[in-house]
């Protein structure tokens, strides 16, 4: 454990120390209301900032900066390798202040620095730059037609119009780009609600983008709570909502976009990640791709592979493994060399991960590992690993959202039944196969109901992999091609000649 706090450099503390406005219409502002939310570092318990504190009425006034832009030809009429140069500028931007972002980040969400700068900052850039070569292919096609006569039909691809993204607090400024950069490239505007946890990196995302050339209004900022969220997911002239975090504030998106104007809806949820281990898996590579596929971010990742299903003949050897693993991690404050996981995200989310493992342990679970919270100034669990499982213990069936894994034999060689256990929740997002078989891992991979299924690695990302869920893990794909069908509007054009 590595709990002394070190400071951050200079630049990023007059960052904090600014007056931090939301970002509407190219303008910074303050909230109509004048109220402000606190910012607190989960690695310290400490408040370091303070940011507007929005509402409905701002987003409103956002509203409409973002549709004037949208119907501006300063932006409406922009070529399509003019907006690749706006993005490939802005990817520059990033890369230029890729310390002072990763220690926001640090700042913001308390993972360790290194994981902000190579993990999440060197990705984001890559998939802004990824994403500028699109807008010139976002294309149409002629389509040859049965009617009667001869006939020219071709499809054309619009922006959707504006658009309001809602990003969670686990990877805030990567969750942002992952939604900003293909709306961009799209056409679109863009109203973003950082998660009301961690709004920093995205008010320096927005001033970069102004700096970057986008036109003012194309990319805003409003910062604030719940009600904020709702108030975009209910307005009357937003085209589209996009959403990650959870599956309940996900069905609320629903039904209120559902009862407004029945703006289009794209939702990255919840997962209970199952990881299939067997017999013949190399075990080192398994274990350690166990344990980073549920201790990396705390656990806090909607990926984790939180639940294992290990063949008999190798339980024991992964459970010992992987709580071995778990022991030396280096927990601690993110800023502090060698720490390789941070705290939890909050005081609340830290009784509730604490709240759902120690229900798991009344239902039967053994503790191996862990089990206990870290006492120090900021929101630390210990790194966790559960057995003497039942699939229809809580602990097995939830979302914990923490560095909790829980660990479940498997005695069968029948593929079709492991499958059926762990197709079992109503999650959908990702898995992973451990084994020297390719013929088995393929054959496992067509069975599994997930989005994302990696093979003898838990989670592969990538700009050029779409990523999302199936069944309540959410609708849509993000990243890739196929997260233009989220921004796009397609529009059929036939004339008789």
């Amino acid at each position: 454990m590595n709990l002394q706090l070190r400071s951050p450099s200079s630049a990023t503390g007059e960052f904090l120390a600014r007056r931090h406005g939301m970002m509407i219409g190219g303008e910074w502002k303050q909230a109509v209301s004048g109220q402000l939310c606190d910012v607190i570092d989960p690695g310290s318990g400490k408040i370091v900032a303070q940011v507007p504190n929005g509402s409905a009425e701002d987003v409103d006034i956002a509203v409409r900066a973002a549709r004037g832009a949208f119907e501006n030809p300063s932006w409406r009429a922009m070529k399509p390798n003019e907006r690749s140069k706006l993005l490939w500028r802005f990817a520059d931007l990033i890369e230029a202040n890729l310390d002072l972002l990763a220690e926001i980040e640090t700042v913001n969400n308390g993972m360790p620095l290194p994981v902000a700068k190579v993990g999440h900052l060197a990705s984001s850039i890559d998939l802004i730059r990824y994403t500028a070569g699109w807008p010139t292919k976002l294309t149409g096609e002629t389509i040859p037609v049965s009617a009667p006569g001869e006939w020219h039909a071709y499809t054309l691809r619009d922006p959707i119009g504006v658009v309001c993204q809602i990003v969670p607090w686990n990877g805030p400024l990567m969750m942002a780009v992952w939604k900003i950069a293909p709306a961009l490239a799209a056409g679109c505007t863009v109203i973003l609600k950082p998660a009301e946890q961690t709004p920093l990196s995205a008010l320096l995302l927005a001033e970069l983008a102004l700096e970057a050339g986008f036109p003012k209004g194309v990319f805003n900022v409003v910062t604030g709570g719940g009600s904020v969220g709702a108030a975009m997911a209910s307005h009357p002239d937003v085209d589209k909502i996009a959403f990650t975090g959870s599956t309940q504030v996900g069905r609320a998106i629903v039904t209120a976009s559902a009862a407004s104007n029945l703006k289009r809806v794209s939702l990255e949820l919840g997962g209970k990640s199952p990881v299939i281990i067997f017999p013949d898996a190399d075990l080192e590579s398994a274990i350690s791709g166990v344990a980073a596929g549920i201790f990396s971010g705390a656990g806090q990742i909607c990926t984790a592979g939180s639940r294992v299903y290990a063949h008999r003949d190798v339980f024991d050897r992964i459970v010992e493994g992987v709580a071995t693993a778990a022991e030396a991690l280096n927990v601690g404050y993110g800023f502090n060399e060698g720490v390789q996981m941070g705290p939890l995200i909050s005081s609340a989310h830290l009784d509730r991960v604490s709240s759902m493992t120690n229900a798991g342990v009344r239902e039967g679970a053994t503790v191996v590992t862990g089990g206990e919270q870290i006492s120090s100034e900021g929101y630390f669990y210990k790194p966790t690993v559960l057995a003497s499982l039942r699939p229809d213990m809580s602990v097995v069936k939830e979302e914990i959202f923490g560095p909790v894994l829980s660990v479940l034999r498997y005695d069968d060689d029948d593929l079709d039944r492991i499958a059926t256990e762990a197709n079992s929740s109503v999650y959908g997002l990702a898995a992973s196969i451990w084994t020297r078989d390719f013929k088995v891992a393929h054959k496992m991979a067509a069975r599994i109901r997930a989005g994302t299924i990696g093979i003898n690695r838990h989670f592969v990302g990538d700009s050029a992999l779409p990523f999302g869920g199936f069944r309540q893990s959410g609708w849509g794909r993000e990243r890739g091609r196929e997260v233009f069908d989220s921004y796009l509007e397609t529009k059929s054009i036939a004339s008789p000649l």
